[in-house]
């Protein structure tokens, strides 16, 4: 019996490495495929910090970042994933929220409390095509210029891997691990063209968020469970949980 990641890559692997650790079998089908976005730094633009609320925003500017003013600058990050991927790009104040984007829009105005940013700072804020909350717009309410740049996209890929379709039709997968509602929409619409959409669903699905997990129940799921926090360590205590009972 096998549990299916649905990661996107590179992550799916890193995933997976915890998971056979743990003594689980696995099968990947990353529902999301990364495409960077062409990045333009504005050179006469004066910014105060980086923020980041995923590792794919790094991963889409790499190659512009070797010797990058951006690195001298103070980088906020939603978590320690991305913070760990912000210290290998090169930056070297990197500050961690160790939450989800309310999170982080609330470390950064500690931070002005604290001194650490001015206020009149202009913040640039680094994220995909396709945002689940208008960062932006919250901080900018509170009185910061915020200048987004695209620097990737998360395309959804349209099926399931073979051999996830036939573990799923001979009911050798015993739990899915969704990491995102963009990912776990593109799961049921490619179980769905599989055929094995019965099966899929029949499992238990265990989910990063309760948003991500009220998207699955509303699919038909019956099993579904979320994760006490959004990180991956209580991911997998919530499949233990669900393998359990």
């Amino acid at each position: 019996m096998a549990v299916l990641v649905t990661r996107p890559q590179p992550d799916d692997e890193t995933t997976a490495a915890s998971l056979r650790a743990r003594g689980f079998e696995v099968l990947l089908a990353p529902m999301l495929r990364f495409e960077p976005v062409a990045f333009h730094d504005d050179e006469d633009a004066r910014y105060g910090a980086v923020i980041v609320t995923s590792a794919n925003a790094l991963r889409g500017i790499a190659p512009h970042l070797k010797a990058s003013r951006l690195l001298g600058l103070p980088l906020f990050t939603v978590g320690e994933h991305t913070a760990e991927a912000a210290r290998r790009a090169g930056f070297s104040k990197v500050i961690s929220a160790d939450g989800d984007a309310g999170s982080l829009r609330d470390c950064v105005l500690a931070a002005v409390k604290t001194k650490e940013l001015k206020k009149t700072d202009t913040l640039l804020y680094l994220a995909g095509a396709d945002l689940a909350r208008d960062l932006a717009g919250e901080l900018g309410e509170r009185g910061f210029i915020v200048v987004t740049q695209i620097t990737y996209r998360m395309v959804p890929v349209p099926s399931l891997p073979r051999d996830a379709c036939d573990a799923f039709a001979a009911n050798r997968i015993e739990a899915v691990l969704h990491y995102s509602r963009r990912s776990a929409r593109a799961f049921l619409e490619a179980a769905r063209a599989g055929g094995v959409e019965i099966s899929a669903l029949a499992i238990p699905q265990c989910c990063i968020s309760a948003a991500v997990a009220s998207l699955v129940r509303d699919a038909g799921a019956t099993q579904v469970m979320a994760a006490a926090s959004p990180d991956e360590n209580a991911l997998f205590e919530t499949l233990d949980r669900a393998l359990r009972t």
